[in-house]
């Protein structure tokens, strides 16, 4: 796949000879005449190249909306539909107290029926309405679960043997045909099964965009091709209720026909026109392909003989052992108190943050409020979110403002579980909370790459990105027992992101430091703190 030619980016090739400068005689190399490294050797190629140059990862980063998609879609094929009561003289008044979380479970069978087609919702058609909190919450707990087991099945495949391509490949395609297939569930354990199945294969997607579209685009662009990967997940978010309103009244059964189809389409664009990572083929040894596909993408046939020169950097002894023993970096952390304690810190901070994260959008159900509008408006604040983090991280203290964030997230969930009558205050306290949680979860991340040194970095981003998933596993159930009292699921949401934030405060402030690369760095590090702030006592 790596040998075939991208037909959008070679039709951009050929009317740009001109889009970067020739490569000269000067081109930066170390006094051997052999360029440094494969970051600067790629980087001298295509540093200066034209925009054209980022449509690859443009379009990698679009399968972040079909991601989104799959994430959210038990928000209406779950649902509660409306209900009415038969030879009742208002059935719109009697439906809409349904929104708010009514069930007609412990009423007559003749006494009530469904508002819409039966084949609505999985309630309706599987009879769920009076099911526990645990079945209720089955097939969003299965694909959050799947998730889980995904992140530590496939981590490693993208930088060892598939490559960040094939990778987002199969992520794609297998979620797709897994989300086409849950279409034709019979029963409530298929369904639940085929959900787990999709969130396995949905796993390795956020991860194979963000690295696959960073290493095809020079370095000025990288920081815009990040943020480029949270407008496509926040337009695939609110894509999902505009598609939900325009099949409403049909089975639930179309939802996953009309998400899963364009995602099956998606795929052939990622074989046809994506290109693999030039930066992993090399460090593979693959020095040929990545030749080819540097000159596409800097619009050149003209590759310097340093180029062909160029070897792979030797790894120091810390990175062999790390490759021979796939769990040896796990046991870093775990083995040294340091790093041990701000792991557990953090990954209990993303705990909290991913049971509001996720849990939230799967509660607007239990709201009065409109669930079309509702969920639009809950995906348009991830865009404040992310642009907050982008551009005011530097500014933001991490520690202070991710405390701040998560108590203010619980807060307004305590203020949705309190609020009654519902009304425009009742969503918009919704609103504040999912954004608080949205930034959070975003500086969470950001502390947990200035927080540990490169030689178990990837690791420590891994464990606490499953604590977060781990949240959204048990969110579904407590959103099932809020139908019946509201409490049992804002409340708890509120309680748990307020009392797993305040372990922020465990966690010393990175903002302005440098990162460092071995464990005996860090200690150094945090020796020095000590010594400081003993000192200055």
């Amino acid at each position: 796949m790596a040998d075939a030619a991208p037909l959008l980016i070679s039709s951009a090739a050929a009317n740009c000879q001109s889009c970067i400068e020739p490569i000269s005689d000067d081109t930066p190399k170390h006094s051997n005449g052999v360029l440094p490294s494969v970051d600067e050797a790629i980087e001298s190629y295509i540093g200066t190249a034209g925009a054209a140059h980022i449509l690859p990862a443009v379009l990698a980063s679009l399968v972040l909306a079909f991601d989104a998609q799959q994430t959210f879609i038990n928000v209406f094929t779950d649902a509660m539909p409306p209900w009415h009561l038969k030879n009742s003289s208002s059935a719109s008044a009697s439906s809409s107290a349904t929104a708010g979380g009514v069930s007609p479970c412990g009423l007559p069978p003749s006494t009530w029926s469904w508002s819409l087609a039966i084949h609505s919702s999985t309630v309706s058609e599987w009879s769920l309405e009076c099911a526990s909190p645990a079945v209720l919450g089955l097939p969003s707990s299965s694909f959050f679960a799947g998730c889980l087991a995904g992140g530590f099945l496939f981590a490693t495949l993208a930088d060892s043997h598939l490559g960040r391509k094939k990778m987002l490949l199969l992520s794609t395609l297998s979620m797709s045909i897994a989300a086409a297939l849950t279409a034709a569930s019979p029963s409530l354990p298929a369904y639940s099964a085929l959900r787990f199945v999709a969130g396995l294969f949905r796993s390795t997607i956020g991860t194979s965009v963000i690295v696959l579209s960073t290493e095809l685009v020079s370095r000025r662009w990288r920081d815009r091709i990040s943020i480029v990967g949270f407008f496509c997940f926040t337009l695939g978010f609110l894509s999902l209720p505009a598609m939900a309103y325009l099949s409403r009244g049909a089975s639930w059964r179309v939802l996953y026909l009309l998400t899963s189809l364009p995602s099956f389409l998606y795929t052939m664009l990622i074989y046809f026109f994506i290109e693999e990572s030039p930066r992993w083929l090399l460090l593979r040894g693959r020095r040929s392909e990545a030749i080819q596909i540097i000159k596409r993408i800097a619009c050149s046939n003209i590759i310097d003989s340093s180029f062909s020169k160029l070897t792979v950097p030797t790894h120091s002894r810390e990175e062999d052992e790390l490759s021979n023993d796939a769990f040896l970096a796990a046991k870093m952390l775990w083995e040294n108190r340091w790093s041990f304690r701000r792991l557990t810190a953090l990954m209990t901070v993303s705990f909290g943050v991913g049971m509001v994260y996720y849990g939230m959008p799967l509660n607007l159900g239990n709201l009065s409020s409109d669930l079309y509008l509702s969920v639009a408006l809950n995906a348009m604040t991830e865009l404040p979110s992310s642009l907050i983090v982008f551009f005011l991280v530097g500014r933001m203290n991490r520690r202070s403002s991710t405390l701040a964030f998560t108590t203010a997230s619980g807060v307004f969930c305590l203020a949705c579980a309190a609020i009654r009558g519902g009304g425009k205050a009742e969503l918009a306290a919704e609103l504040v909370a999912f954004f608080a949680a949205c930034t959070a979860f975003g500086l969470v991340l950001i502390f947990s790459i200035e927080l540990f040194p490169t030689c178990v970095r990837n690791t420590a981003i891994a464990m606490v990105r499953q604590a977060l998933v781990l949240g959204g596993v048990v969110a579904p159930v407590l959103v099932a027992a809020g139908r019946r009292r509201r409490v049992l699921s804002f409340g708890v949401f509120g309680l748990v992101i307020g009392c797993c934030g305040v372990f922020t405060a465990c966690l010393p402030e990175t903002r302005g430091r440098g990162i460092c690369d071995t464990m005996e760095e860090e200690e150094c590090r945090e020796s020095g703190a000590k010594l400081a702030i003993e000192e200055g006592r």
